[in-house]
């Protein structure tokens, strides 16, 4: 008996001790893979600059006019909109998935980024706006569909079942008046509208960035905090209650952070689909026994969208909007992901 009890007690050490090496090592390894794609997105172009160049034109160790304006002025904006945007739309994924127990409860298909997308067409449309104000718009709307979808989904405290139908249906409803308003659009602002619609990272202003960057040192590090409270939810409201954890309120705060993030990120960059259900599932298959980092999701996120984003301007015949490219990569995960879920009784 007591060898049985001590053999157990290894076996529980070592799987922790392996679980503990694995949340520490992929999130550096993913770490390493953003920054040298970061740099990468810099260095390729009709004017091609090596990475000693690029490192030292963005921390000002060298200074050379053509190679600062190629990188400061020209390249820098896209690769740090990808680098937050990816950010901004891994940890909210993540936090959607986990909080609603559901590998499709992402931000794309719960009516959030449909929000956000009637909302800035709206102002495209009816008010001929551009700039900051549809960003501001895309903001609203996608705090605003989160707010209809939590208080329609309340039942003395929410359950992720019955939110994520609402936010289908509020989705559904959503993409048929934003139908509705381009057919309602003159021509160039039909064109304007659905260039948003297709997200891109180029097209964020300085402005979007640095408030997304600001919202992303905040809300990274609170997402992080609550990650206890978090994994406490995802045993069900029963335990988590149990286990001492105020679960509307647990769950509100993750949700406020989730929504903030991914709006913020769609404000910024339009509604790039996938991205979000994707890069939590992979940093989820990375970590393994460690499954769940909120850090190792916004890692994978920001390096598929650098990555996208680097198909797009530079291996397509032509320029496309990085939306494109995270829509072709990830409808075909999306059709996989339905598929192996209703296999296994977990898609409803």
């Amino acid at each position: 008996m007591t060898l049985t009890a001590s053999a157990t007690g290894r076996a529980l050490h070592a799987t922790r001790r392996r679980r503990a090496t694995r949340a520490l090592v992929v999130p550096c390894a993913l770490g390493g893979v953003v920054a040298a794609l970061f740099v990468i997105t810099m260095m390729v172009g009709s004017f091609r600059l090596s990475a000693g160049e690029v490192i030292g034109s963005v921390l000002h160790l060298r200074d050379d006019p053509s190679v600062d304006f190629v990188v400061r002025d020209l390249r820098l904006p896209t690769a740090l909109s990808a680098l937050t945007v990816g950010l901004a739309l891994g940890a909210s994924g993540t936090i959607f998935q986990q909080l609603l127990r559901n590998p499709l409860a992402s931000p794309d298909f719960v009516g959030i980024t449909s929000g956000a997308g009637l909302a800035a067409v709206t102002g495209i449309v009816l008010f001929q706006v551009s700039g900051m104000v549809v960003s501001g718009l895309a903001l609203g709307g996608a705090i605003t569909a989160a707010l209809l979808m939590y208080v329609l989904a309340w039942r003395d405290g929410v359950s992720g079942y019955r939110f994520i139908l609402i936010g289908i249906g509020i989705a559904v409803f959503f993409d048929g008046l934003l139908g509705y308003m381009l057919t309602r659009a003159q021509l160039f602002e039909a064109r304007q509208a659905m260039h948003w619609l297709t997200g891109s990272v180029g097209q964020a202003s300085t402005g979007e960035r640095q408030l997304l960057m600001y919202a992303l040192l905040l809300l990274l590090p609170t997402a992080v905090l609550l990650q206890r409270q978090l994994r406490t939810l995802e045993l069900g409201d029963d335990t988590a209650r149990a286990l001492g954890s105020r679960t509307e309120l647990s769950r509100a705060g993750l949700l406020a952070v989730a929504v903030t993030l991914v709006a913020l990120a769609v404000s910024a960059a339009g509604p790039i689909l996938f991205v979000a259900l994707v890069a939590g599932p992979i940093a989820n298959r990375l970590l393994g026994p460690a499954t769940g980092g909120i850090v190792a999701a916004a890692l994978a996120g920001a390096a598929l969208l650098l990555t996208a984003d680097l198909v797009a301007v530079h291996l397509m015949p032509t320029a496309l909007p990085t939306g494109v490219v995270t829509g072709a990569v990830g409808a075909p995960y999306l059709l996989w992901l339905l598929a192996t879920t209703n296999r296994q009784g977990a898609g409803g």
